[in-house]
């Protein structure tokens, strides 16, 4: 962690906020849900911070450290104080949630936020250092041709660091989730399903079984707040956590994943849909039915076979999500993560060719589509390209991509450029032969 950049922004930071926020002071940013479940309460707690700190420009690893640091005082406090009215009925047979008004209990949050880096700015203690394997992420989105954006992603490099994790092994969560019916589920999922993963006893021996039981706890969480609610939303998903050289792929639906090696394509799942035959058939055997109603429909309703949410179609509509383990050899090139708005029209054989030509012109842009607010790295502007691309081939779909370089962009176009100058010699050398 770079001490001079950390106090530099501390620096800022402190000036903005030299006090604890007085108890009627408006929050930077408004929380998620007006009321809150305690275990929801890690999930939108550091989802405010994180975004607190970011449009502030923090470093990515100190908004996590700092994130932990206040997250767990939180945790230590009574939060009794904060309770809601319990609700006049429950159901026989149902526990009753307590729930927090958000709000009060999120200024307390972001007051030991604001506490921690006042005191780190007079005395930076020597804290966990970032990965020591930067992994340069591009990521876009756009909410394309339709009339809401219901896509949700995570970025999430520092994973260790924002749940204290120290061992040896340095973890980097990626993810896509794309909603339907609303952004409630996607918007969920993206919150808490990383948070539910690192609570995971299993995640330290075995990562496959903490992702698959985190994605079916962050089911079993939403089916709580959608009831209560009244929400009818859904999600698909694809997550992918890499530790140490092992990467873990977990998806429920139509988002995928794929992984690039020395160029070429590696499949890492199979996404599930309602007409795959594994897919229909456990659809069938559970009394359901996939029927074409314009597309593949699962009882005539949802066009997704799995999925968090849509609880008025489970268990036909699964919330188990399935998983994938690949070992990481050093030679891979990215791993891409993108929904279904772009690979409806992208098959995963053309990503190669198409981050390449990205590389090579980073100028270039399809339709405009390119964001304005770029970095000035070449790398930063890959997947903006590729879903220039899908919108291009024709997809109305709301669009995102994730990609997570596993070696310096800049490596990747200095081998692309040794190749030209190896076939140009080549070339060249047979013009010499024929003249001779």
């Amino acid at each position: 962690m770079n001490e001079e950049e950390c106090m530099s922004f501390l620096g800022r930071f402190v000036e903005e906020f030299p006090a604890p926020l007085e108890e009627d002071a408006a929050l930077p940013v408004s929380p998620l849900s007006c009321k809150v479940s305690r275990e929801e309460l890690q999930g939108e707690s550091l989802e405010m911070g994180l975004k607190v700190l970011a449009t502030r420009g923090s470093p990515t690893v100190l908004s996590a450290l700092l994130c932990q640091v206040a997250l767990s005082q939180l945790q230590q406090d009574d939060l009794s104080p904060f309770n809601c009215p319990q609700a006049a009925e429950v159901n026989q047979g149902e526990e009753q949630v307590i729930l927090l008004e958000s709000a009060a209990v999120q200024h307390v949050f972001l007051n030991k936020l604001i506490n921690t880096a006042l005191i780190w700015y007079q005395n930076l203690p020597k804290t966990p250092s970032a990965p020591s394997v930067f992994l340069h992420c591009s990521v876009h989105a756009i909410k394309n041709k339709r009339r809401k954006m219901e896509d949700k992603h995570v970025a999430l490099a520092e994973f260790n660091q924002l749940f204290g994790i120290q061992d040896e092994l340095q973890r980097a969560y990626y993810a896509v989730f794309d909603g339907h019916g609303g952004a409630d589920a996607a918007i969920y999922a993206a919150t808490h399903l990383h948070v539910a993963l690192g609570r995971q006893e299993s995640l330290q021996s075995d990562v496959a079984t903490a992702l698959k039981t985190a994605f079916k706890h962050t089911d079993d969480m939403f089916k709580v707040k959608a009831k209560r609610e009244h929400l009818r939303s859904g999600t698909t998903g694809v997550a992918a956590l890499i530790c140490g050289q092992e990467l873990t792929v977990a998806w429920l639906g139509d988002c995928q994943a794929i992984l690039v090696r020395k160029g070429q394509v590696v499949t890492l799942m199979d996404p599930h849909k309602p007409d795959r035959e594994d897919e229909k058939q456990r659809i069938e055997d559970l009394g359901g039915c996939v029927t074409f109603m314009g597309c593949w429909r699962v009882n005539g309703t949802y066009a997704v076979s799995r999925a968090i949410g849509d609880f008025d179609q489970k268990p036909y509509v699964s919330g188990d999500a399935d998983c994938s383990v690949t070992h990481l050899y050093g030679d891979e090139d990215y791993i891409l993560l993108a929904c279904d708005g772009f690979f409806d029209s992208v098959k995963p054989s053309e990503v190669p060719n198409l981050v390449l030509d990205a590389l090579q012109h980073p100028n270039d842009s399809t339709e405009n589509c390119l964001s304005k607010e770029l970095e000035d790295d070449y790398g930063s502007k890959v997947a903006q390209h590729l879903v220039c691309h899908a919108k291009a081939s024709g997809s109305t779909d709301n669009i995102t991509v994730v990609l997570v370089f596993l070696r310096p962009p800049e490596q990747l176009l200095v081998k692309i450029n040794a190749a030209g100058m190896v076939c140009e010699k080549q070339s060249s050398g047979s013009q010499d032969e024929l003249q001779q």
